[in-house]
Order: structure tokens, then C-alpha cells, then sequence
């Protein structure tokens, strides 16, 4: 079938229901029928509430077809999905190699929580590419890539550094948030774990918080298990709205991409930007990896003011009356934020000035760009 067939349909098998959705089912005990039953369930007949119900496992199951995988992992929150593959993978005496472009509060996990499990961490060049083979050690065991980065929009070689790490013997996971595993497939670039936060683009309604992650064969098996042993889980409730938000994916990212190239493209003719950091404008770097990887864009980007200090920045952000203030993005509402204060990097290029990121939501596409240009004029 077809993307948007498929995202209607996937996920659609209940249990004793003719319902187009499946029921939301508060349930902890789940009560067996006889006492065979007990430690010998039918496949498919939910076992205990923290293993899931209708609602998880038809998210489960429609994520799992969108990329082709063999199980999905649900989680309380994107970071606690970023959590799962390295839980699965690394031990003491390990080696994790991590993309210098990691969500802020992932990097915080592996610095100051890994590295207490008596495994080094360390920061690679998110352009690194088949370089990669340099740092590789006989004890990597996991690669964490993040493509594009969530701050400064790097798009990584994934097919590269999946052939080098594999040679070595280590896994790769991917932080695959940006496309929603819609527009990209990272299991078929070569990774062993794709994972996102289902609170942004898949939930798309800013009203709750999730994570999941895909991965096939053997990866697969130990996802499942490092899933079960740590008691991770989700409510029903909130995976029957993933579940909503899923339908309406592909409508939503649409809009909200055709919105972010416009203002994207005014914001890069203005003599006060000095970068637009879109992976899908042609002349960002890293671009061809874009062309090659991708099939559509997103909506969330960043732009390089040089001109600008934190007071500008500041100014600019509260001058906005359609563009929201917040963290995250993907939701329907359009969001901005100055990145400076959470940036930390061990292999960037020194920039001049403010460095702000727009989620662009499903506002009026004009309501937007005449926000970002009085704002500016306001800060002035």
C-alpha cells in the first residue's frame, strides 16, 4: 500500500471490536481464563497491563509496518526512548561514540549517567562520515547518531557509519525524530534502532509525551528485552492518541514543511541572516545526504543572525504574537526559540551572533512570515 493508505489502515486489528479505533483499556490485571492460561497466553492476547493493551499494540504495530520492523518499543518520553538501544547495547569497559549534534538532555544521559556504568563516551563530528573508522576502538559497541541535528541540523552519512560499525562489530541507533520515521527510513539506511519522540510530529497536538523505538532481528530481540527488564511503559490513553495523531501525519507534515521552505527561503534573501540551517534549501552542506536519505522535509529549522546578542535575541522572541515560545515542535501551533544558552558542542564551528529555531506549525503561512518580520523590526 501506498504512505497515506497505510498510515490510515496500520495498527487496525482489536480483539473482539468492530470499532474503527481500539478501545482505551485502563487495565493493570488482565485476568486469564484458566490457569493454563496463566503463564500460556494465545498470541496476540495481552498477558498484563505494563506489556500493553488494544491501544499500545496497535501503536506498536503501525509503527512497526511504516518501517519494516520486528518490534517497537514504547517509552514514556522521547529521552527515555533514546535510553532503550543503549540500555540494550552497552556495558562496562564499552565504548559509545555519539554525534556531536544530540539533543541536549540525551547528551546529559550519556555524560553524567553512561559514563557512571564504567563506559566511555565520546563526541564525534556529526559530518564524519566512513572518518568515523578512526575512533572506532574494539570496545565501541554503540554509535549514536542523530540526523539532522535537533539545534544545528547536521544531516549525517548513515549508510557510511553503518558499514564502518558494523565491520567493528557495533550497533548503530539513530535519533529519527526530524522525519518521524516517515520520511525517512533509518532501519533500510543500515541502523539497528531507529528512535523519536512521538511527542512532536506523530502526536502533532502538544498534548502529550512519548517515544518509541523500531528495530529487526536480533537488535529487535534485545529491544524487547531491555524494554520489559526496566518495566518501561505507556498509558493506553496516551497511545490512543499517538495512535490519532499517526492518521493525520503525513497531512500535517506537509503543510507544515511547504511552510517552513517559504519563510526559510525570505529569511535566507535577508542581508541581517547570515545562515539558514534547512537540510532541504540547496545550499545547505549537507544537502546531497538530504536529497539521498529523505523523501520530504520537516518543518523546524534554525537561522543564524550575526548582528545579534542574547538581549536581541531576547527582544525578537517577545516581540512574537503568532509564534508560541516553548520548547519541543511538531505540534499544529508554531513555536520559536533561541538556542544559544543550551548549545554545547565539542566539535562546532565558532558563530557570531543568535542562532534561533522556528517550528513552523499550520498557521497561515503569511500570518507567520508577517510575525517574524515585525518582531524584528520591533527588536531593532
Amino acid at each position: 500500500m501506498k504512505r497515506d493508505t497505510q498510515l490510515t489502515r496500520a495498527g487496525r486489528t482489536h480483539h473482539g471490536t468492530r470499532a474503527v479505533n481500539p478501545p482505551v483499556n485502563r487495565a493493570s490485571t488482565i485476568l486469564a481464563g484458566t490457569a493454563h492460561e496463566l503463564y500460556n497466553r494465545p498470541d496476540g492476547t495481552p498477558l498484563y497491563g505494563r506489556f500493553g493493551t488494544e491501544c499500545q499494540n496497535g501503536l506498536r504495530a503501525a509503527l512497526c509496518e511504516m518501517q519494516a520492523a520486528d518490534y517497537c518499543a514504547l517509552a514514556p518520553s522521547g529521552l527515555s526512548a533514546m535510553s532503550l538501544p543503549v540500555i540494550a547495547e552497552v556495558s562496562a569497559g564499552g565504548h559509545l561514540l555519539a554525534a556531536d549534534c544530540l539533543y541536549g538532555p540525551t547528551r546529559m544521559f550519556l555524560e553524567e549517567t553512561v559514563t557512571r556504568w564504567g563506559v566511555d563516551v565520546e563526541f564525534f563530528d556529526p559530518r564524519i562520515g566512513e572518518g568515523i573508522k578512526k575512533l572506532v576502538k574494539e570496545n565501541t559497541q554503540l554509535v549514536f547518531c542523530e540526523s539532522p541535528g535537533s539545534l544545528t541540523f547536521e544531516v549525517q552519512d548513515i549508510p557510511a557509519i553503518c558499514d564502518v560499525a558494523h565491520n567493528a562489530g557495533a550497533k548503530v541507533m539513530v535519533d529519527d525524530t526530524w522525519s518521524a520515521g516517515l520520511n525517512a527510513n533509518m532501519l533500510d539506511l543500515g541502523a539497528d534502532y531507529a528512535a523519536q519522540s512521538l511527542t512532536k510530529y506523530v502526536g502533532g497536538h502538544s498534548d502529550f509525551v512519548m517515544g518509541a523505538v523500531t528495530a529487526r532481528g536480533n537488535a529487535a530481540a534485545r529491544l524487547k528485552k531491555a524494554e520489559w527488564r526496566i518495566g518501561m511503559n505507556v498509558s493506553s490513553d496516551d497511545a490512543f492518541l499517538a495512535l490519532r495523531g499517526l492518521r493525520t501525519l503525513a497531512l500535517r507534515m506537509e503543510k507544515s514543511a511547504a511552510g517552513s521552505i517559504l519563510i526559510a527561503k525570505r529569511l535566507a534573501q535577508r542581508p541581517d541572516v547570515s545562515e539558514v540551517l534547512h537540510p532541504a534549501l540547496p545550499e545547505h552542506p549537507d544537502h546531497a545526504l538530504y536529497e539521498r536519505d529523505f523523501t520530504a522535509p520537516a518543518g523546524v529549522f534554525a537561522v543564524q543572525f550575526p548582528e545579534w546578542d542574547l538581549g536581541r535575541s531576547e527582544q525578537f522572541l517577545d516581540a512574537l504574537n503568532v509564534f508560541g515560545l516553548g520548547f519541543s515542535w511538531g505540534g499544529y501551533e508554531s513555536l520559536a526559540v533561541h538556542c544559544d544558552p543550551q548549545l554545547k558542542r565539542n566539535h562546532r564551528k565558532a558563530r557570531n551572533g543568535a542562532l534561533i529555531r522556528f517550528s513552523i506549525g499550520l498557521e497561515d503561512v503569511e500570518d507567520l512570515w508577517a510575525d517574524i518580520e515585525q518582531a524584528i523590526k520591533a527588536s531593532a
